[in-house]
């Protein structure tokens, strides 16, 4: 045999310099586990059409097992002339039982099997992803009891704008998960296509049986075109995508706690454990790890443009430029599993600093949305509330004093329709009362999204 798979044609060796270049096990290693299952299963279906024999078919299966179980030990080295994880472990197969390894690479090609190790990886790490998720939502979820009566002002444009419980905040992050986790789901689909079995670009002339192979492999289909099989890494960039959306949010997340816990805002205090501090300043307790979560996003972001800007002038079917395709999501995979691994032991530890919140809350004016509201329930133009309110807010501001600091007759000089009752709209306390509608921030509303969020994660 050639010490190249594909050196039969060949006359001169291969520049030691070319062979460093185009090395891919530096980095594709980390596929030998999948390789070893594409190529068990791979197999199989060769000793069922009668490709191989009963007997052939077991002496791959379980030296390949050996393998990897080395492989897993550490004990193989890696030999840049043999280029890739693939002939790494078909070169340790053949040098174990002879042309009885020989045999294993009948009906596929190179091409198709790195498909095939690329798609049950990314399957396998998508899945692990979505339970790291779930974790995470449920440590957002678990901080609701003990929150259940803190009240925290919701911002737009970074200004205080209405108040809502905390827990609606702890809700909000749920929810940007929960997207997270069925784009994973919608992606796995498109994930869960066999292509091994396309051979080269073309498919083979052998009895083989693709659909005996994705069943071996749990692929919900066979991909139908063996061209487009071949050079597709669709998958690939969506896995990204969804993955650099991921970071974005754990990255808004990181951004908002860094602020709530400066001096400025105060509204929070993190674990000594998730700190560090300033070799310099000895009273700094810096957010060093949100603040890498929000770092570490530009790489996945980044991960985006380089998978795109490899796949986007390829001509059909299979090309070199592909070894390079694993690189960006593994980096992306590593960073984002990295980050979702630590956020829930931050969420649960880190203190809400309550005295300092409530010390004030009312600052900023929170009850004006609802003072306008109430005004609409007494029949005032919504825009004519907007505007007595918003005179009101000056007057306050000027004078230093809150909404709730005005008299009656103060209020009804502004509109001669508010009552009595008025009071029920002004204050922060009032205000989350009042908020009812489905998905708002008051107490009822947000109580409500806490119980179901508790039984849809029990429920997983």
């Amino acid at each position: 045999m050639s010490a190249k798979a594909w050196g039969g044609a060949f006359d001169q060796k291969t520049d030691p310099r070319v062979e460093f270049f185009t090395e891919s096990i530096s980095f594709d290693s980390r596929l030998a586990a999948v390789d070893i299952r594409g190529s068990q299963a791979h197999a199989r279906m060769l000793a069922k059409v009668g490709l191989l024999t009963a007997d052939e078919c077991r002496q791959i299966v379980e030296t390949l097992d050996v393998i990897g179980q080395e492989i897993a030990r550490g004990e193989m080295v890696w030999k840049t002339e043999l280029e890739d994880i693939h002939m790494h472990i078909e070169s340790a197969l053949i040098a174990r039982i002879g042309d009885v390894g020989r045999k294993l690479h009948t009906g596929r090609s190179r091409n198709d099997q790195v498909a095939t190790d690329l798609k049950l990886y990314v399957r396998d790490c998508l899945t692990e992803l979505d339970t790291l998720l779930i974790e995470l939502q449920q440590a957002f979820v678990d901080r609701c009891e003990a929150d259940a009566d803190v009240v925290l002002p919701g911002y737009t444009h970074l200004q205080r704008a209405q108040p809502v419980m905390a827990s609606h905040y702890w809700l909000a992050y749920c929810e940007k998960l929960q997207r997270d986790r069925e784009r994973l789901a919608d992606c796995l689909k498109r994930v869960n296509i066999l292509p091994l079995g396309a051979a080269a670009l073309a498919g083979s002339s052998l009895p083989i049986d693709r659909h005996e192979s994705a069943r071996l492999l749990g692929f919900a289909d066979v991909a139908a075109n063996s061209l487009d099989v071949s050079s597709d890494r669709d998958f690939l960039a969506e896995s990204i995508f969804v993955l650099s959306l991921i970071s974005v949010h754990l990255s808004g997340w990181a951004e908002e706690w860094i602020l709530w816990c400066t001096t400025e805002f105060g509204f929070l205090k993190l674990p000594d454990a998730y700190t560090t501090g300033s070799s310099i300043m000895p009273q700094k307790r810096n957010p060093d790890v949100l603040e890498l979560m929000r770092g570490k996003s530009a790489r996945v972001i980044a991960d985006v443009q380089q998978i795109l800007t490899l796949i986007k002038g390829l001509p059909l079917a299979y090309n070199r430029d592909l070894q390079e395709d694993k690189l960006a999501f593994f980096d992306a995979f590593d960073t984002v599993r990295a980050c979702v691994d630590l956020a829930p032991s931050i969420v649960r530890h880190a203190k809400l600093q309550v005295e300092t919140i409530n010390a004030r809350l009312e600052e900023g004016f929170l009850d004006a949305t609802t003072l306008m509201e109430y005004l609409i329930s007494k029949g005032v133009p919504m825009r004519t509330g907007h505007e007595v309110v918003g005179k009101l807010v000056r007057d306050c501001e000027s004078r230093r004093i809150k909404l709730a600091d005005l008299t009656l007759a103060e209020l009804q000089q502004a509109c001669d329709k508010i009552g009595a009752d008025v009071n029920n709209s002004l204050g922060v306390k009032n205000v989350v009362e009042r908020l009812s509608s489905f998905g708002s921030g008051g107490r009822k509303a947000v109580a409500e999204q806490v119980t179901a969020w508790r039984d849809r994660l029990q429920a997983k």
